[in-house]
């Protein structure tokens, strides 16, 4: 994650001037490096603008001059630049002024099976800035976000990063809330009776406390000789099983066998 985050922090911002086009790609050279007066950057495609184009020459023309973020370099050590991080001068400042960790404000847009999208307070009008992945809107299993929030609910949120490419900042709910594994940390060696909540071809997983879901391997399952979990037990049934292992740095229960199914 922190390597992931490290790649999406803003870059330098240069003054390029346009030289052409290669492909969908722009072609630039830099005009305010000091000692590299020549040295020629690309701007691809896809960093080229927030709007649906057909191609770059709807934006830009040879010899216009445009500021762009450094993003990196590839293709034998040329200069790659993004002109969508700086299209919007109020978004790029407004997403420049939060840090990792900070608690922000805001209001549910929308809901959908893959994020949420928030209205963060103080963006720029018009925009939507917030945005959070499933796997941070909660420490509990749901089935979709719309178990954790709605669409117009008011929410405080800790900011993962601004990502000033992609005109967002990326929030987490649950950073805000006490992870429930660590009360469930000293459980180790205890036999537990839990429903199954999912059943995947490998195994099974188990409900064993509020918020807190363990992992049976279809090995610790059964003895006998079957190809998925679902030929033995079903969805809800309980089972018993023993808490072998709690891993809070990867945030996992491992289970062990205890028992039989319960079916009563």
């Amino acid at each position: 994650m922190q390597s992931l985050i490290n790649q999406l922090r803003p870059g330098v911002v240069r003054t390029v001037k346009v030289t052409g086009f290669d492909g969908a790609d722009v072609l630039v050279q830099l005009v305010d490096a000091e000692g590299e007066e020549d040295e020629i950057g690309r701007i691809p495609r896809h960093e080229a603008s927030t709007r649906r184009i057909e191609h770059p020459s709807e934006l830009f023309e040879v010899g216009q001059e445009i500021n762009a973020e450094e993003i990196g370099r590839w293709r034998e050590g040329q200069l790659h630049l993004s002109a969508r991080a700086c299209e919007i001068p109020a978004l790029r400042s407004f997403l420049l002024a939060f840090e990792r960790g900070q608690v922000v404000a805001g209001t549910v847009s929308e809901v959908h099976n893959f994020g949420v999208f928030v209205h963060v307070d103080g963006e720029p009008d018009g925009l939507c800035t917030g945005f959070i992945r499933v796997p941070d809107l909660t420490w509990g299993w749901i089935s979709h976000p719309s178990e954790a929030v709605e669409a117009g609910q008011r929410i405080t949120a800790e900011v993962i990063i601004a990502e000033t490419r992609s005109g967002q900042v990326i929030l987490s709910l649950k950073a805000l809330q006490e992870d429930p594994l660590i009360r469930f940390a000293d459980q180790v060696g205890r036999v537990l009776i839990g429903p199954i909540t999912k059943i995947v071809p490998f195994g099974v997983f188990v409900q064993l406390a509020p918020d807190v879901v363990g992992f049976l391997h279809l090995s610790d399952l059964t003895d006998e000789p079957i190809e998925t979990p679902d030929q033995l037990v079903d969805e809800g049934e309980l089972i018993t099983v023993k808490v072998a292992e709690v891993d809070l740095q990867r945030h996992r229960v491992r289970l062990g066998a205890a028992g039989d199914v319960d079916r009563t």
